[in-house]
């Protein structure tokens, strides 16, 4: 490789050699920052400012057309643009909600926000992979420090626990990916999506089962039942910052990734996996749905609460369609705005003895806190898909793609799924709205006010600009036209 071709190809990754570097000098610096209090917020300050840095330049000074580095492994397009955005943002998003918490609980090191951007530059690598290897780099990246993350309060056995169970059902998910990648392989002879994508069009038995495989490797990474058993244990037992931040960003990356995984190298065996992801789908809604009405602890609620919604996406995906794609992007950047917001409304659950996680806790919010019971009502009710909030754009869009493809019964599964959770948001809200309060919440930090009530306003807010982003998804989905 010329140096030329290999200044060519570093122009395609500038936003992933940003975080990269940032994080090794970050990781540097904060040795030597006197303090740990001081070096945490410093560290915290300068990543968010590099991941809108990331940010901006997909968004802004991506090269026009984009175009594959280092031999096809890398590839740059519209939808890998769209996706590094979004990820950047809520990486930078979930940082904020990170911050007061930590210092509260007195786990505040300058780590954290190492970690949070080395799991994006996973997550970067991971959306624009043209390349079994190139997946399988990006997503161990990403992984390995989410496990992390979720045992960063070492002094907590639950966190301890979490991290735990993370890591064992990690690996055994990586086991299945990779098992899965080298039957392709073997079959295909290549690791390049272009090579995989020639094969498949006329699909040999080993190459199904490795369809099969590397799908349930990357249902475990979007928590999609039978392989969501990790979801609730974690969410419950890593700090609420890293479950907020696990509800966001890694869940879109994975479906990104699922996304191209399926459209792309196994486009043309949608009959053979739009069968799997249809028991995904199924599965996925109905253990969302019947296991959040169970709960009584709010992260366990939106644990169940996000694989319901893997559920849903699931439904449009299987449509196997560009509409599908573009369905589902909407769905899951109006997803993770509402999930933000509601973690922030979580995140403000405390109180002089310190945080509280119990549903019951939320008793009284609106006598006590009604801005912020309005905001979360309009959340819970916006992730839920009630009418005339922008959720449920997202929502009716998918089930539209599932409807368009011929797959109205399980449109109408979904729907029946979705009336089912409501009652599950209506049963916290009843507590929001009609108990009397118990006790009040201390004042949250400005910056947690902000994005709670950001997010809140924007269930409505959004509404103008839902054509907007529909015109942006539709613009990064054209790359899976034909």
């Amino acid at each position: 490789m010329t140096a030329t071709e290999l200044l060519a190809d570093l122009r395609l990754i500038v936003p992933e050699l940003v975080l990269a570097i940032g994080a090794l000098g970050l990781l540097v610096a904060g040795v030597f920052i006197r303090g740990e209090q001081a070096a945490s917020r410093l560290v915290s300050l300068v990543s968010m400012a590099l991941l809108v840095l990331a940010a901006g330049v997909a968004v802004f000074l991506a090269p026009e057309g984009g175009g594959t580095a280092f031999n096809g492994a890398i590839i740059l397009d519209s939808f890998a643009l769209y996706a590094k955005a979004v990820v950047f943002l809520a990486a930078a998003v979930a940082l904020v909600l990170a911050g007061n918490f930590l210092e509260a609980e007195r786990i505040g090191r300058f780590e954290y926000p190492v970690l949070i951007l080395l799991a994006t530059l996973g997550m970067s690598v991971m959306v624009s992979a043209n390349d079994l290897i190139t997946l399988y780099l990006g997503l161990e990246l990403q992984s390995l420090s989410l496990y992390v993350l979720a045992a960063f309060n070492r002094d907590s056995l639950r966190a301890s626990e979490a991290g735990l169970k993370y890591f064992v059902l990690g690996a055994l998910s990586s086991g299945l990916l990779l098992y899965g990648a080298s039957l392709v392989y073997g079959f295909a002879g290549s690791t390049g999506f272009d090579a995989i994508a020639l094969a498949a069009a006329e699909p040999s038995v080993g190459l199904i089962f490795g369809l099969v495989f590397v799908v349930s490797g990357l249902a475990f990474k979007i928590s999609a039942a039978p392989f969501h058993m990790w979801t609730p244990d974690v969410y419950e037992g890593a700090p609420t910052p890293v479950a907020a931040f696990f509800a966001t960003a890694p869940k879109f990356a994975a479906m990104m990734l699922l996304i191209r995984v399926l459209m792309e190298p196994f486009g043309a065996m949608a009959d053979q996996w739009q069968q799997i992801t249809i028991i995904l789908a199924i599965l996925s809604m109905a253990i969302g749905a019947l296991g959040a009405l169970l709960q009584t602890n709010i992260k366990r609620l939106m644990a169940y609460s996000s694989i319901g919604n893997m559920g849903y996406a699931l439904v449009g995906l299987s449509a196997g369609t560009e509409a599908a794609v573009w369905a589902v992007m909407l769905y899951m950047t109006l997803y993770v705005i509402g999930v933000a917001g509601a973690f922030g409304v979580i995140l403000s659950m405390r109180r002089a003895e310190g945080m509280v996680e119990r549903i019951e806790d939320l008793a009284g919010l609106s006598k006590t806190r009604p801005g912020l019971a309005l905001a979360f009502t309009g959340l819970l009710l916006s992730i839920g898909g009630m009418p005339f909030l922008v959720g449920f754009f997202g929502k009716f869009l998918v089930f539209f793609a599932a409807v368009e493809a011929g797959l109205i019964w399980l449109a109408v599964l979904g729907g029946l799924f979705s009336t089912i959770s409501i009652a599950y948001y209506l049963m916290v809200l009843k507590r929001v709205w009609f108990d009397e309060p118990v006790a009040e919440f201390l004042p949250a930090p400005a910056s947690i006010a902000v994005i709670t009530r950001v997010a809140g306003i924007g269930t409505v807010g959004l509404l103008l600009l839902v054509p907007f982003m529909l015109g942006q998804v539709m613009q990064a989905s054209a790359v899976f036209g034909g």
